[in-house]
């Protein structure tokens, strides 16, 4: 393990992060850690010279759709659904007073 976590590491993170760690717990986040930095710096061995940059795993151009009008006007059958109405507007009974 090329990666050692200090004691104070792990009391700084333990701050952060509001965790409250008694000893053995800091021992075992002091070892995950030493492996998660271990394990980066393995990925960091691999060649990407001719790796092109991306930022999505799938191959989107545009995720968001056009705005388009229609052109319908459905507004008398939705008054329809309406309980009442008045002056071309839902009436819906009170809430509260």
């Amino acid at each position: 393990m090329a990666n050692i976590i200090s004691d104070e590491t792990i009391e700084y993170v333990g701050i952060l992060a509001k965790l409250s760690l008694n000893d053995e717990e800091k021992e075992n986040a002091k070892k995950d850690m030493g492996a998660m930095l271990d394990y980066i710096d393995k990925l960091s061995e691999l060649d990407t010279e001719n790796v092109e940059p991306m930022s999505h795993v799938f191959d989107v151009s545009n995720v968001f759709r056009e705005d388009v009008v229609t052109g319908t006007d459905i507004h008398d059958q939705m008054l329809a659904n309406a309980p009442e109405e008045k002056n071309n507007m839902y009436m819906v009974p009170k809430t509260f007073d």
